[in-house]
């Protein structure tokens, strides 16, 4: 059957119009103020990661991988080259689209991954983002007092940022059903991190001090940054991504008090108005905390639909503690991909025993994959959750 596209765009004159094409790339319009996204949706063809959020029976558990598009192919490091800088990758529709498709090239992954980056919100905020070589991001103009605070405005997505917006509906297109395509934002609380700090620092004095002597400019400021991941996520699930994840990195570095005050309720404000269906189908939400593994009952009453949980935790007693009403995601230590192929499929034979039988779990790393790892060795990783999987869906899918 042969699916058409219907796409919507609003001009700035307020004109409306349609464009509709059959097996074409998307055609969007210079001075378009709204998105122009496609309204039907090809039935997908791999929908195993959907059915698990959900709890239905799978044939296997589904993998995808934290930074499947990245370094550690080759093919990624060429396109790189050609961008000449990593925003000029992420900010490139062409090119993201084409390396978020990469890993999938390689791998029968059961997902895709929208290539941007948690800073790109900052970045529309007028703070001037760039990559410092081996050291990470950094931020021209980091906020520094509370008149830089109270002088920020809320991006709009389908003006500043329609780059990734773009990115989204080249990927669906590209994709035509095979896997889901999830999209992101980076939790309030670890882009204010940044943004305080100016650059990556794993201690991140700045906002400590911030959160100690001015917690109201800190609120302010994660107030906004969490209207404005809403607005960027619900122009995602416009877009057409099907899962949406929030990426809460550096919550794991507070108190329980301080993340329940400053990381996680931002996060439920975010959950909450959240679009929870598009096309007819339900639009679930992944948190992942890194070292949040103590908090996960406080981060299950978000109301997310799938907890991430890093190398720390152990599966079966999350399994437990949170429940057959959640999914989770996790959590194979990155590092494991440095070792012999055996070592690879014994680990992931660990993992999978831990979490044990039934749907509801989505294989992953505790966290992204390392530049320097092999691709070889993610393929047998791939095939091992698989196939090794199959005997915990047997007697039920």
């Amino acid at each position: 059957m042969q699916h058409i596209n219907l796409n919507i765009v609003i001009c700035k004159d307020g004109v409306l119009f349609f464009t509709c094409f059959l097996a074409t790339r998307y055609i969007f319009c210079q001075h378009a103020v709204l998105f122009t996204g496609a309204i039907s949706m090809n039935t997908l063809k791999n929908d195993r990661l959907l059915r698990t959020i959900w709890r239905q029976p799978v044939d296997m558990t589904p993998i995808w991988i934290m930074r499947q598009a990245g370094r550690y192919l080759p093919e990624y490091r060429a396109i790189r080259q050609k961008a000449g800088s990593f925003l000029t990758l992420c900010k490139t529709p062409e090119l993201a689209c084409e390396v978020t498709l990469q890993p999938l090239a390689r791998f029968p992954l059961d997902a895709a991954i929208l290539f941007s980056d948690i800073l790109t919100i900052p970045d529309a905020m007028g703070l001037g983002l760039y990559f410092k070589e081996g050291e990470g991001p950094a931020f021209e103009r980091p906020l520094r007092t509370a008149r830089d605070v109270h002088a920020l405005a809320v991006p709009k997505s389908e003006e500043h940022l329609t780059y990734v917006l773009d990115t989204i509906a080249m990927i669906r297109h590209e994709l035509a059903g095979k896997v889901p395509l999830i999209g992101f934002c980076g939790s309030p609380w670890t882009m204010a991190t940044y943004m305080v700090e100016g650059n990556a620092n794993k201690a991140f004095p700045a906002i400590q001090i911030m959160m100690k002597d001015e917690s109201t400019v800190l609120h302010h400021l994660l107030t906004k940054l969490a209207e404005a991941v809403i607005s960027h996520l619900n122009a995602q699930i416009r877009a057409g991504a099907q899962v949406v994840m929030i990426f809460d990195t550096w919550g794991g570095m507070l108190d329980t008090q301080s993340y329940q005050a400053y990381a996680l309720h931002y996060i439920k404000i975010i959950i909450q108005n959240l679009i929870k269906e598009n096309a007819g189908l339900r639009v679930p939400v992944i948190l992942f905390t890194k070292g949040g593994g103590q908090w996960l009952n406080l981060m299950r009453e978000t109301a997310c639909d799938v907890l991430g949980v890093d190398g720390l935790v152990h599966l079966g007693h999350a399994r437990r503690e949170v429940g057959e009403k959640i999914a989770l995601q996790g959590n194979m230590d990155p590092t494991i991909l440095y070792q012999s192929p055996d070592n690879i499929e014994a680990e992931v034979d660990r993992v999978l025993a831990e979490f044990g039988p039934g749907s509801g779990h989505i294989f992953n790393l505790g966290h992204g994959i390392a530049p320097d790892v092999l691709p070889e060795h993610v393929a047998v990783l791939v095939d091992a959750v698989h196939r090794l999987s199959q005997k915990y869906h047997k007697d039920i899918a």
